[in-house]
């Protein structure tokens, strides 16, 4: 790589519009005091990313993808490195979200609600490449560290697309644990078997659950599977099995502790979530929807006390966490991965994860650089 500031540039993959991606190479600026230059090795894929390529979730002029990175510092100002810690040749993985530290959710630690920023986007793979230096996503070979970044150090024998789990496991930990409140001899339901629904899996199992019910569509058979290896003390098949019956053969007739719903586009999973958790049990949304719940069953929520809980990104202590386990169960985890992909192939990953290509059964997908 060129030293000179005025000739270095990054290879970028930039989406322009609907199905519209490019690739460019962008300038990587001069590194300041705070700052640093990321070297980016790999970036997973999340459905975000898919729903933004088909014009499902709206851009704010053309971005760099991803947010989902992990690479080597391969430049940090001096003030940067005392603060943070770090050294060229640290490994890093990098939070989705950019915090202006002011605010009064900043400030409260759920920097995912940052109003500081006013209306510009705050998270990496949605800030426009219009904003200067460009690069702010993972789809990239190179990425800019702002000084206000959240950067968590991995271990050096780590593989780079291996740790890229640490925001999908991440996920599982504030969703399927965190917010529910499973513990030792909990019964939880997870809505889908995408690789946040197996996390939430993974991360229930990992902290007691008793019985952990996983669902997935009649396509999903290769993760279901998967949800089997990782402990699920049931798979139901969408459509085809009577989850109800399973939910009262394994609760005693009282109904899951807890549910995650993690499934895109399907209401019908939220009123579903309702019916079948206990009175006072809990019901976690992690998945989009893009339209009202219709008939949506208040009274029930009512009358059984339950507890509905929204949820958008993960935050640090579960990020932490997640790399933990990962540090530990790497060759355990590393399964989920089912695809890896080079940058220039980037378009074709997202078709893949978005079940787009024949043949293909994607569950956790990556970019390699």
């Amino acid at each position: 790589m060129d030293t000179h500031p005025d000739t270095r540039t990054a290879t970028a993959v930039v989406q322009t519009g609907t199905r519209r991606m490019e690739t460019r190479q962008i300038p990587i600026p001069p590194i300041g005091p705070e700052e640093a230059l990321i070297q980016v090795e790999a970036c997973g894929l999340c459905g975000t990313d898919v729903a933004r390529y088909r014009g499902e979730m709206s851009l704010r002029g053309a971005v760099v993808p991803g947010h989902e990175p992990v690479g080597v510092v391969v430049e940090i100002g001096d003030e940067a490195a005392a603060r943070r810690g770090l050294r060229r040749g640290d490994r890093v993985a990098v939070d989705p979200f950019l915090p202006c530290w002011r605010c009064r959710s900043c400030v409260g630690g759920s920097y995912e609600f940052c109003t500081g920023w006013g209306d510009a986007a705050h998270s990496l793979g949605a800030i426009p490449v219009a904003t200067a230096p460009g690069l702010w996503g993972g789809y990239a070979t190179h990425l800019y560290v702002h000084p206000n970044a959240v950067l968590y150090p991995l271990p050096a024998d780590l593989d780079p697309a291996t740790a890229t789990l640490y925001n999908p496991l991440g996920a599982g930990i504030r969703w399927g644990v965190d917010l529910t409140g499973v513990t030792v001899g909990s019964t939880l339901l997870v809505l889908g078997c995408g690789q946040r629904g197996l996390a939430c899996l993974i991360a229930a199992k990992a902290a007691g659950a008793a019985h952990v019910i996983v669902t997935g569509l009649p396509a999903d058979r290769h993760k279901l599977e998967l949800a089997g290896r990782f402990g699920a003390s049931a798979t139901v098949v969408t459509g085809r099995d009577d989850l109800a019956s399973v939910v009262r053969e394994l609760t005693g007739g009282s109904g899951v502790d807890a549910v995650v719903d993690t499934t895109p586009g399907s209401t019908e999973a939220v009123t579903q979530a309702i019916g079948l958790v206990r009175p006072e049990g809990t019901v976690v949304l992690g998945g989009h929807k893009g339209r009202v719940v219709p008939d949506f069953p208040v009274d029930d929520v009512v009358l059984s006390a339950i507890t509905i809980k929204g949820v958008r990104g993960v935050g640090t202590s579960a990020y932490q966490r997640a790399i933990a386990m990962l540090t530990e169960r790497s060759k355990d985890l590393e399964v989920l991965r089912s695809h890896t992909f080079a940058l220039d192939e980037a378009e074709h990953a997202l078709r893949v994860l978005g079940g787009e290509v024949d043949g293909e059964r994607p569950v956790n997908v990556v970019l390699r650089t």
